[in-house]
Parts: structure tokens; sequence; C-alpha cells
């Protein structure tokens, strides 16, 4: 795609640190013109001068909070725009913390940053892309997507942000699906714990100061991108960087498949049978 001249543009989000400065080094590398968006208007241009320095790349620094209708609006329009052939969409918060504890205007910010504007950005980058008939949406999630019962420590406390996640995954999934046809393809990617400052807030505030990286360490983020883009170019939808084998992916799809059987009009016999015990006199 980024041969295509005629639009060769990524718009991503989050791109001040992380694994979001990393998809935007490796495609200014491959030739792609960029969108950063961002809260943190210093990394951004710090980023932009480098990658127009390094790479001779075309790049637009856009100081935007997602979680503010206004700013998201300013975003959306951007990525509506003819020359956009990609969308990253990297942007999150994690608001860790029991459930029963967090703040809900935090919990509130983490649906806003990581369910709706991504789910928007996604909807006002796919028409254009469909009838120019080339582009591609990434959509960056999180292995605590399928995190479910497992207890904290030491993975956090992350009720709402693996929720934000499951969604993710399955939006995606059925929106590649739904678009299986068409010459747009669209991904998500699941990494597990990786080098970046993620973990050193919960998303109120952006971590102030130079890029740092959480004292857990975990995968480089330039090796979760190359997953992500190698993935993209092969036609995968749902990318674990780390999986050497692709069996529980597959394995994953026949589990679904199973669990949609009960959608049959008969009440299974496990719980006729309780329910029949429950009736029973003591």
């Amino acid at each position: 795609m980024a041969s295509d001249k005629r639009a060769r543009r990524a718009v991503v989000t989050g791109a001040s640190s992380g694994i979001g400065a990393e998809y935007a080094a490796a495609l200014a590398r491959r030739g792609w013109d960029l969108v950063l968006v961002a809260r943190r208007a210093d990394r951004l241009d710090a980023l932009a001068g480098r990658l127009r320095e390094e790479c001779g790349a075309g790049v637009e620094p856009l100081v935007a909070d997602l979680a503010r209708s206004p700013d998201l609006a300013r975003v959306a329009e951007r990525v509506t725009a003819d020359d956009v052939a990609l969308l990253v969409n990297n942007a999150g918060i994690n608001g860790y913390g029991p459930f029963t504890e967090v703040d809900p205007a935090l919990l509130a910010k983490v649906l806003d940053v990581n369910v709706v504007a991504p789910t928007v950005l996604t909807r006002a980058a796919l028409p254009g892309m469909l009838a120019r008939g080339r582009g591609a949406v990434v959509n960056v999630a999180s292995l605590l997507a399928f995190a479910g019962s497992l207890p904290p420590g030491p993975l956090p406390h992350r009720a709402v942000y693996g929720g934000t996640k499951g969604y993710m995954v399955t939006f995606t999934r059925t929106l590649a699906a739904e678009l299986a046809d068409s010459p747009v393809r669209v991904q998500v990617v699941c990494p597990g714990l990786t080098a970046t400052e993620f973990h050193l807030g919960t998303g109120e505030a952006p971590v102030g100061g130079e890029a740092r990286v959480h004292e857990d360490g975990g995968m480089p983020p330039a090796d979760v991108v190359a997953a992500s883009l190698a993935g993209l170019e092969s036609g995968e939808a749902l990318c674990v960087p780390g999986l050497s084998d692709p069996g529980p992916l597959t394995g994953l799809a026949e589990a679904e498949l199973a669990l949609r059987n009960g959608s049959g009009a008969v009440l299974a016999d496990r719980y006729r049978a309780a329910d029949a015990r429950a009736g029973e006199p003591e």
C-alpha cells in the first residue's frame, strides 16, 4: 500500500510514545506520510521533526484529547480526507484499579478513549476507503481482552479496561468478516505486556517528561508493530505478536462456533434439571 502515490497517508492515534510512536516510525521508513494524534504537543512536535529529518516523511501533528467530543470530531474530519489510506487506532488509557474504587469519571474516560473514539474514527474513515478501493484500519487491543476471570496479581485490576479491549477484538473481527469481499483490510492486534510507559499512569493525565519504560519490561514496541504490519500484509484479522503457534486462533473460532450452537429454541438439559429441582419441596 505504501507504494500507492495516490493515497499513502496514515493517521496514528496515541502517537506520542510507545506503540503509537513505533507505528509512526515504521510507517515513515516505509514511505508513508503521517498524521500523528496525541495529547502531548511537545512530544508530537519532537517526533514529527525526527521523522521528517530521518525519513523525509510529511508529518502533520494533530494535538487532540480523544475523550473530548470537539477534539474527536476534528480528528474524525481529518480521517475522511482522500489522502488517508491507513488508520491506526492506538490511543488508549487503562483506568486500572478495583472497580468499586476507581473514579467513575475516569471509567467514563476509558470508555470514551478505548471504545467510542476508535469506533467513531473507523466509521469516519471506511466509506472513503471503500469508495477509493484501498485502505486499512488497525485497532490496537490487548491480550487482557482474553484474561477473563484470571485474578489480579500479577495482572492488574482491569474490569473496564479488559472489557474495552474485548469490545475492540469483537468489533474488529466482526467488521473484518463484514468487509471480507472488499479491498479494505481490518486488523486487531493484541500485544501482551509491552515495554512502554503505559503502566506508569491510569490515563487521568498524560505521563509527563521524557518517554520512559515501566519496570516490568515486556516485548519491545517495535516488535509489536513489526508483527502487526506483517500480519496486515498477509490478511491476518487477529494478530497476537508473541504467539508462535497460531493454533489457538483456530481453536478460538471453533469454540465460538460451539457457543453459538446454544442459540436454539430448546432449553439446555442442565438448566431444565436445575429448574425442576428448584420447584421441589424441601
